[in-house]
């Protein structure tokens, strides 16, 4: 088993000083195996909703829940949005003599749920599947290739990691969105979702897939905001600056798991994907989910210009605007784009990351940055 210690002692922290902690993610990231390690699955105070005895125990959520000391836990809660009133109130009690840890799979309407019922009561944690810096930089490559979900980076063999993969999509789209009340039919989301995989690492543009399918570019939108509110699909917003350059304005598209990318490519192994003409995409993807998972940032966007000027990654730090490129290659260069970037916004540093081993600088503001230093824990900047 492996200890996600850093997401633990956040999650202690984050109880510790918020009465109400949201914890999402996608569906089997390990949200469930990590509540688990703070309050056994047995405990009076551990409700999972898909669980009928659960749900029948909460039939009468104010008496169930407010006798209730110490830890509770309440799993897959967006099946249950009646709750959160019911947490508001038991929250603002005067001496609270519980803490709440809440699960859910879905961000969109779950978060504003939460924000709208708990605002100022709850804190939020979002986690993704396994990273390089919790199984060090050896694992890269059958990480980058099996992505982060625990039973698939974990399968015995290649086959046994495809097979969960696609098992997981269709449930997603068969069994979870229905449940979560979305009424797409699951054929024409696994058409869309295929269609973005095609678009990964690209500039979003909603006519193209939209007359593919035969829908308006409204309905595309809607597809897109779901796969995103269910931690599949990554919309990495544009940064606009004051310049009289015109800017790209919409969002960058990035499947989150690189193994369920390439499995919606059709990528079996390793040798497919180093011959697959989306392979330095794909690389992109997995850098900028490693690095958002690894290094604290307040915002992420990217930048681009319809000169052709273009930065992978910006991060803001409190004041500070950093730079990140994502570059397969063995000899990381200094290029037009990166020096345009840093005179027209400002950036402090930009790091080149790319798959080495060594870090040298190229600038003063500009450095290679090896892929593996994000698993060692250290800075991406100095």
């Amino acid at each position: 088993m492996i200890k996600r210690l850093a997401i633990l002692n956040k999650l202690k922290k984050s109880l510790a000083r918020s009465r109400v902690v949201v914890l999402t993610g996608p569906r089997q990231c390990g949200k469930t195996t990590l509540a688990g390690e703070l309050l056994s699955e047995d405990s009076v105070n551990y409700f999972d909703l898909e669980d009928p005895a659960s749900l029948a125990r909460l039939d009468e959520p104010m008496t169930a829940l407010k006798p209730l000391e110490g830890l509770v836990v309440i799993d897959e809660v967006q099946r249950r949005p009646d709750l959160f009133p019911v947490l508001r109130v038991l929250a603002d009690r005067e001496k609270t003599p519980a803490r709440f840890l809440i699960l859910g799979s879905a961000s969109g309407d779950l978060l504003r749920q939460t924000s709208e019922s708990l605002a100022g009561r709850m804190e939020q944690v979002t986690i993704s599947g396994f990273s390089m810096q919790e199984l060090g930089h050896e694992a890269e490559q059958s990480l980058w290739l099996r992505g982060g979900f625990p039973l698939s980076y974990l399968a015995g063999d290649e086959k046994t990691s495809i097979s969960w993969r696609k098992n997981f999509i269709q449930i997603l789209l068969e069994r979870d969105f229905p449940q979560w009340g979305i009424r797409v039919p699951a054929v024409a989301l696994q058409r869309f979702w295929t269609m973005l995989a095609h678009y990964h690492g690209q500039t979003w543009n909603a006519a193209e897939p939209a007359r593919a399918l035969g829908v308006n570019e409204s309905t595309t939108r809607r597809h897109l905001d779901l796969l995103s509110d269910a931690f599949m699909i990554r919309q990495l917003q544009p940064f606009h600056a004051n310049l009289r350059k015109r800017q790209v304005k919409a969002p960058k598209i990035y499947v989150r798991d690189s193994g369920l990318l390439h499995q919606l490519l059709g990528i079996d192994s390793l040798k497919a994907l180093l011959s697959h003409p989306k392979i330095g995409a794909s690389w992109e993807g997995f850098v900028i989910e490693q690095i958002l998972m690894a290094e604290p940032y307040d915002e992420a966007f990217f930048w681009a210009t319809h000169q052709g000027a273009e930065i992978d990654l910006i991060l803001r730090q409190g004041s500070r605007l950093l730079g990140v490129e994502c570059k397969r290659t063995d000899t990381p260069r200094l290029t037009p784009s990166i020096r345009i970037a840093i005179e027209d916004l400002g950036l402090d540093r930009v790091a080149i990351v790319y798959p080495g081993t060594k870090r040298f600088p190229i600038t003063e503001q500009v450095e290679s940055v090896p892929l593996q230093i994000v698993a060692s824990g250290k800075p991406l900047f100095i």
